[in-house]
């Protein structure tokens, strides 16, 4: 006979259950014994379908059976982290459409669209395996298509032990979010003027080619890997990469018509600011799955520590970045506190695990006082950016580097800034060559009538507001 505890297993937990079993144990405790009580009955025998599965599931463990609940739970804190950073692509859209001109929201909205559908794809096709090549040259090795990930037994440990409690699908999931992250960033810095075929066919190369191939550098055991180059969760990899690639865009295409006059610069507004507040919103959400996920399991220490420094900095970010505005500019500006958010959480990125808190709230603080200074420079610069994108994951994603070596300790400077340089000449080097031939062969830029009339008529034949 099974043991009440094991019947009580099969049963389940939901309330009439219970009562269902305390009745039955009333009745077989009064009830005399009889000699065939010891057989068991067809339907015991299915009851024992689920223990017995898993246990079997625990003997596949091995020697990490104990830990299995634990590898479960990271599990489902990786597929919960790609989610939230599949939620930070709405929040690109929003705040990148917020704060240009409504006559071109949909086009922005479209490009996202596009962006993430394309990334995920690519990162399927051949990006995973590029960016995780195994054992390579330390600079370049060309993958093909994911094939069975689960092919270890899918529920075991087998895939990347203990420093990497998730399947082989749960990994690439979750990578395959960050790598359309690119190509997103890019977006916002050529909003309003940019041909959209063109466009669409730079983020295929930008987030299908080079992304995985910088990548591999680091995360893939690469030449930054070998030298001891320490980004935690992509202040240069993904946001660096990002923001020198729009640089290199942005100096292809030039500024928006009317925006750098004879009389200094003439301002564009944003449309619709409450639709920016939530994109940044939502993007911090997102990244405490990009922060949070990162940490390639649900080890509780390091958890904890990455959301609360993320935060932290998040928060230090904006207070610099208002303050700094306030000052500077005279009037407390809202864009330049919604770019501070996004600074403090690009500085962190790097180095959320190994800072202390007080260490994080200095790194956002510096962060968000940057990002001012930064947009500024860049639109005396006659770059320009309507979003501020350069400015926050180029020049942020730098500085979060560095922070690495100025507030952790084992970690050498000139290492964080040769893999910082590295990435952003190697990023901003193939955005410039890619979008330069693309200028040659069918041009990057609308005309100038299509770029009065908005690029959602023009490209699109739809408008996003009706009034």
């Amino acid at each position: 006979m099974k043991s009440k505890s094991l019947q009580l297993l099969c049963i389940g937990t939901s309330p009439w259950k219970f009562l269902l079993l305390a009745i039955i144990l009333a009745f077989s405790n009064a009830v005399p014994a009889h000699a065939d009580d010891h057989e068991e009955t067809p339907a015991a025998e299915e009851e024992a379908g689920p223990v017995d599965d898993y246990l079997e599931l625990l003997e596949a463990q091995g020697e990490y059976a104990p830990a299995y609940d634990f590898f479960t739970t990271s599990m489902l804190w990786t597929v919960i982290a790609a989610a939230l950073v599949f939620l930070m692509h709405l929040g690109f859209a929003t705040l990148e459409s917020g704060l240009c001109q409504k006559k071109n929201t949909v086009n922005i909205l479209f490009k996202n669209v596009f962006i993430i559908s394309i990334g995920v794809l690519t990162y399927a096709f051949f990006g995973f395996n590029t960016h995780y090549p195994g054992d390579f040259n330390g600079w370049f090795s060309w993958g093909g298509m994911i094939g069975d990930l689960n092919a270890d037994g899918g529920s075991t440990w087998g895939y990347g032990g203990l420093g990497l409690a998730m399947t082989g699908f749960g990994d690439f999931i979750f990578q395959a979010m960050f790598a359309a992250t690119g190509a997103t960033i890019v977006s916002g810095a050529v909003a309003e003027r940019v041909k959209l075929s063109a466009f669409m066919i730079f983020a295929v190369l930008f987030v299908g080619v080079a992304y995985p191939v910088a990548g591999s550098w680091h995360w893939g055991g690469g030449v930054l890997a070998d030298i001891g180059f320490k980004d935690f969760a992509g202040s240069t990899v993904v946001h660096a990469f990002g923001g020198f690639g729009a640089l290199a865009c942005v100096m292809v295409l030039g500024p928006r018509r009317g925006k750098y006059t004879e009389n200094g610069i003439k301002p564009i507004p944003a449309h619709n600011f409450p639709l920016a507040a939530i994109g940044v919103f939502l993007l911090m959400f997102g990244w405490y799955g990009f922060n949070g996920g990162s940490v390639l399991s649900a080890e509780p220490g390091a958890l904890g520590l990455v959301f609360t420094t993320t935060t932290l900095a998040a928060c230090a970010g904006a207070l610099g970045a208002m303050f700094t505005s306030w000052f500077a500019l005279k009037k407390p500006d809202l864009s330049m506190a919604l770019n501070g958010i996004l600074a403090g959480l690009v500085g962190i990125t790097a180095n959320a695990d190994v800072v202390s808190v007080g260490s994080a709230i200095l790194i956002g603080l510096i962060a968000g006082i940057i990002v001012v200074f930064a947009i500024t420079f860049f639109d005396k610069s006659k770059i320009d950016d309507p979003v501020g994108a350069i400015s926050v994951h180029g020049v942020c994603g730098i500085w979060g580097t560095l922070a690495v070596a100025i507030f952790a300790d084992g970690f050498d400077f000139m290492v964080q800034l040769k893999g910082a340089l590295l990435v952003s000449i190697f990023a901003f080097v193939f955005a410039y060559i890619v979008f330069t031939v693309l200028k040659a062969i069918m041009g990057v830029r609308v005309s100038e009538e299509e770029e009065d009339r908005g690029l959602d008529i023009t490209e699109h034949g739809q408008e996003a507001y009706t009034n």
